[in-house]
Order: structure tokens, then sequence, then C-alpha cells
């Protein structure tokens, strides 16, 4: 993304935040006082000081224009704080009470409670086959069906998608029934086994919630959701009402950059929701006491235990995933959260169900480096620490990393790993074979990865704290893997445990040895065609002829011709979709040619090319050439087809313009 530069006034602007505050509704103040430590009180006053102590340097640092912060307690909302501008060019503070920000896929948290309230109305079951209540079909995989518990849990199994995800032209709006019927991404998992995070499955989820209550989603979610919660401003609805616009934050890359334009969510159960902070605190506050907020009920005191403790175990002793919660535990206490983004909005929800507290932040910019992706993680760790340490000499203890306890665990580690959510089934899938995580051993044993960065910028090192469980030395974050027949077959972390894990992938698609042999293939390819005006521009000042006879001649030229158009279609491929993500609205039906002619053009010129280079290596390996041409020959040949081995097994060679 270009990130636009604009006037000094504005940088000056952006990089001194002001500070709004709204006062708590009770004065409750709570004395925190643990087995394993003294927190400080979880008091209005005292987590004032520290938030104003904490955010106006954060966002100076991390070049980001404005957050909201909101603490509750007790049923009520202990503090809200607005931090930093919601319109930097106009010096518009954020009002936590009547600024909106986009909490993004926080707003899934919504689509559940709507679906557990008919599940406690009887008019949706868990377990179901969630066909039942469409008017169109969901494939079966390996004979079983999706089920609402399946994609509470991110379990349905669909491939991950970016196709009319987010957008900013309203022509590109979809109704919700036109979107989830659309297309149906392919399953690639079997249901209930591997979590895969789907912004499709909660559309469908609201879709359902549609259908069977009879109105449509946005209106149910007023009338059963935010009016008993007091929400006056909040709304799924897109654009966004006339009433609204004008309370709404501007969004930013950065803070010195210039904002965006309203960012628009195709799924938009998954994430549509704008939102006051005032109003995420009465929604935080309800959940905290099992469905209730000031007399009013959004679900039975049962049906919300079920949401907060009917835990999916896949991978122990990490945070698994609740019925539209994850797990959050920090500490020893028990914790559940969402996390939520857009492409300038970044959020976080915690609830800390013991001590009936909730906690809540949204940056309205990415921020330098993606700062603010981050420092939301970092204010709720420094914030669980502060006010809720660990709860038992135990828990303080299985905190801090101890010494390894098998070597030979960590090696099983070691090598690529492929994300569950990924875009496996279309061009999308050249971006795992890019980024597939490497997982190293350093000289004191100790995990680490290039791609995970801690907050110094430098790659984590993970300490083995018992058998095949390690610790961020820097931090709370646990790292575990599953092993099967003495092979590591899954791994995962604490934070993205509950929706999502790494697997090996298959030996086809491992960038282990793919990757090496792909780029050699390419630089052979270049090296080919340098080499090519280069000998004929030696050869013409010798004046020596090329000693080939006519076929050969023409099956060299062809060759080269050849190697050309490979290396034009993968040129053709990175452009398209560079272009494709640098603009969410091409994301869209309006990118769709685009994307068929890179599909047409690249078969073509892969096959094609891959074709004509094979064929003049066959001719010189059966002809009279030398040791040194048939080699170079082969190196060509082996070439071609290791590029074509990566265009087939990560669809650049398909057709197709969903993904």
């Amino acid at each position: 993304m270009i990130i636009r530069l604009v006037g000094s006034l504005v940088v000056l602007l952006a990089t001194c935040p002001s500070v709004t505050t709204a006062g708590a509704t009770s004065p409750a103040e709570t004395k925190v006082v643990a087995a394993g430590g003294t927190g400080h009180n979880l008091a209005r006053s005292d987590v004032e000081a520290w938030l104003d102590g904490y955010m106006p340097s954060a966002l100076r640092r991390g070049d980001i224009a404005g957050a909201v912060v909101v603490v509750v307690k007790d049923g009520a909302i202990l503090t809200q704080r607005g931090y930093g501008w919601a319109n930097v060019a106009q010096s518009t503070p954020v009002d936590p009470r009547r600024t909106l920000f986009r909490p993004g896929s926080i707003a899934k948290l919504f689509t559940w409670t709507a679906v557990m309230q008919l599940v406690e109305q009887g008019k949706l079951e868990l377990d179901a086959d969630i066909n039942q209540y469409l008017d169109f079909e969901i494939p079966e995989r390996e004979g079983q069906p999706v089920t609402l518990r399946n994609i509470l849990t991110h379990t349905p199994g669909f491939d991950d998608t970016a196709r009319n995800v987010l957008f900013n032209d309203p022509a590109r709006l979809m109704s919700l029934a036109d979107y989830v019927k659309e297309w149906t991404p392919r399953r690639v998992y079997a249901p209930g086994g591997t979590p895969s995070y789907s912004n499709y499955g909660t559309a469908l989820a609201g879709y359902i919630v549609q259908r069977i209550s009879g109105q449509p989603y946005d209106e149910y979610i007023e009338e059963h959701i935010f009016r008993p919660l007091d929400m006056q401003l909040s709304t799924f609805r897109q654009p966004l009402p006339a009433h609204l616009q004008t309370l709404m934050s501007l969004g930013y890359g950065l803070a010195s950059g210039e904002p965006s334009k309203f960012e628009l969510v195709g799924p938009a159960p998954a994430g549509s929701l704008s939102a006051s902070g005032t109003d995420i605190g009465h929604f935080m506050i309800a959940h905290l006491q099992n469905g209730e907020f000031r007399g009013n009920r959004i679900l039975r005191t049962e049906t919300a235990k079920m949401m907060h403790d009917s835990p999916l175990t896949l991978l122990l002793p990490l945070n698994r995933m609740e019925l539209g919660f994850f797990e959050g535990h920090i500490n020893g206490r028990r914790v559940i959260r969402h996390f939520g983004d857009t492409v300038d909005f970044h959020s976080t929800l915690h609830l800390f169900l013991d001590e009936g507290a909730g906690f809540y932040v949204s940056f309205n910019s990415l921020g330098k480096d993606g700062a603010s992706s981050q420092l939301r993680f970092r204010l709720f760790e420094d914030f669980s620490d502060r006010y809720f340490p660990a709860a038992s000499e135990e828990d303080a203890a299985h905190a801090n990393p101890g010494t390894p306890v098998s070597p030979a665990e960590a090696q099983m580690l070691v090598g690529r790993w492929a994300s569950s959510r990924r875009s496996s089934s279309s061009f999308l899938a050249i971006s795992d074979f890019l980024n597939q995580l490497d997982i190293n051993v350093g000289p004191e044993g100790k995990l680490s990865s290039p791609a995970w960065l801690g907050s110094n910028g430098q790659p984590r090192q993970w300490t083995q704290i018992a058998p095949l469980v390690w610790r961020d030395a820097g931090g709370h974050e646990r790292l575990a893997a599953k092993v099967v027949d003495g092979r590591a077959i899954r791994l995962s972390v604490d934070l993205i445990a509950p929706f999502m894990v790494f697997e090996r992938p298959p030996w086809y698609q491992n960038s282990a040895w793919l990757k090496p042999l792909f780029f050699a293939s390419l630089s052979a390819l270049m090296a080919t065609l340098l080499a090519w005006p280069t000998a004929a521009l030696v050869r013409r000042h010798y004046r020596v002829k090329l000693a080939l006879t006519e076929r050969d001649q023409r099956a060299r030229s062809l060759s080269r011709i050849g190697a050309i158009a490979i290396l034009a279609a993968l040129a053709v491929w990175m452009a398209t979709v560079a272009v494709l993500l640098s603009d969410l609205n091409n994301a869209t039906a309006r990118f769709d040619a685009v994307i068929w002619s890179a599909q047409i053009l690249g078969t073509i010129a892969f096959l094609g090319g891959g074709a004509v280079i094979l064929w003049h290596t066959r001719l010189v390996w059966t002809g009279k050439r030398g040791w040194a041409a048939k080699l170079w020959s082969a190196t060509l040949g082996v070439s071609a087809l290791a590029v074509i081995w990566v265009a087939v097994a990560f669809n650049l060679i398909d057709f197709g313009a969903h993904y």
C-alpha cells in the first residue's frame, strides 16, 4: 500500500495526540492481591493514570492517529479513554462515547451471540447439518456436513478467501444472500479437526440468522442485541447511516499520511460493525454477566456459559476455541477474547471471566511497521501483569522459561510449516509458497523463526518448559507441537491456536527444497536470455558462424523464446497479485478480466515455453553437440520443469476468478 505524506502541520498534529476522557459509571475500586504477587488496584484513578502515561507516547512512536480504550468491571464501565485524533487534518479528538471505530472481526461476536439466541429458542441446533437452514447446498466432505458448531469454532474446513472481503466502492456491495451464494469456497479439511479462520463461515451464520428469524441481519442485531444493550451508536449497515457519518473516525495507514476511504466488508456479519467505545463496553458487560445488562437479557445464563466454556481441544496446552470466543488465558486467569482487523483499524477485546473485568482497545491506524497490530497485544499483557498478575506461585513459576526438557524435541520442529488458514485452491496459493514458516534451532537449543519477531524487531527465542511446549523468553506466549509416530505434524502458538495451526506441507509443495530450486531455475532462464545476444555479438565480432543445422538453430531460438515466455508469465502473475493486493477494490469482480488474462496467457506461456525448451533439450542430447551444450540444455530443461511444477502446485496454471 502506498502511503502518501501530507504537510508538516498534519504531521505535527498526528504526533502530539490529545486525550479525551469519560468518567466511570461506577466508583468500584477493587484490590487485587494474588498469591504469586500483589497487583495494582483496578481502580479508575490508577487505570487512567497508567493509560495516560502509556498511550500518547505509544501513538507518537508508532505514527498512529488515534485510539479508544474501555475498561469494565463489576457490571459497569470503569473508565473509557480516547487518545489522539479521529480526524488528523481537522484536529478532531477521539471521544470514547461518540467516536465510531471499526472493531473488525470483533463483530463476529455479535453474530455468534445472535446464533446462540436462536439456539436457546430451539430454532437452531449446533450439531445439525446447516443445509436444513439454507436455500442452497454446502457440499459434504468425507461424508460429513458442516454444522453451526463447526462454524462457531472455525472448523468447517473452508479454504480461505480474499475476493469481495474488503473494498471501498459502494457499487461493489452485495446483499448477504448474494454474497454467500455467489461462490462456496472449497472445503479443504474435514470438519471439526483443523481450525482455519473463515469469514465466509461467519457470513453463512449471519445468513442463517436472517433466514430463520425472518429479519434482515442488520435489523435483527439492532433489535435483539443493540437495543437491549443500549448500544445507540453502533451499526452493521454499509455505507453508514447519515446520522452516524459525522461520528466515524477516519482510518489511516500512518497518522502522517492521508486518510483512507470508509472500508466496506463483503461478508458483513464477519466484520462490518461500526461502534463507539461505550457501546462495546456495554457488550462486554453483558457477556461478563452471562447475558444480562441493566436488567435486560440477550442470553440466558446457561447459554452464555455454554458460549464461554465449551472448548474445542485440538492442541494442548495452548489456548482453545470456545463457541465464538478465543481463549486467551494469562497469568493463570481465565480470559476469553477476540481480535479484529480491517486494513486501517486494529482492535482487541478481552474478558476476565472470574474477575468480572473487560478490556478493549482499538486503533484507527496500522502505524509504522505495523505498530498498532503489536501494540494492542503488548498493551493487554501489560494491563494483565499490572492488575491481574499470576494468581499463585505455581502460575508465576509456570510463566518463566525453564531448562530444555529434550533437545531432540526441538529438532523435530525444524523445517517448513504451512498455515492452516491459506488459499490453497486458488492462485493466491503462491503466497503460501513464498511465506511458509521456517523453524530453526539455535546454539542454545532455543526455537526461532525469521517470521516471528518480538517487539524489539528480532526473532523471538522459544525456550522449552515442558515436553513439546516452549515459551517466548520475552513474553507470555507459548508454542506447542503435536507428535504422531515420532514426527511433529502440527504446531501453533497461544495467540492464534484457537483458529489457526501450522502443519507440514506435502512434499511437492515444501519450499525447503522447492524454493531454492525455483530461484536457481529462474537464474538459469535469465542467464540464457542474457547470454543469447551476448554470444551473438561475440560471434559477429569474430565472424564465427554457429555450427548448427537449420532445425537445431530453430530449436535453439525457440528455446530462448520459451524462456522469455516463462519469465514473462511469472512477471505477469507477480504484477497481477501485487496490483490485486495494492487496492482493496481490485479484489472484486472488476479485476476478473485481469485474472482470466493472466491465467490464459500464463498457461500458454508456461506449457508452450516448457514444451519448446524440452524439445530443444531432446534434440541436443540426441544430436552431436558437445557436453557443455548438453549440460546447459539439460539445465534449461530442468529449470523449465521446476517453474512449471511451481505453477501447477500453486495454481498458477488454473482457471477461475474465485479466490
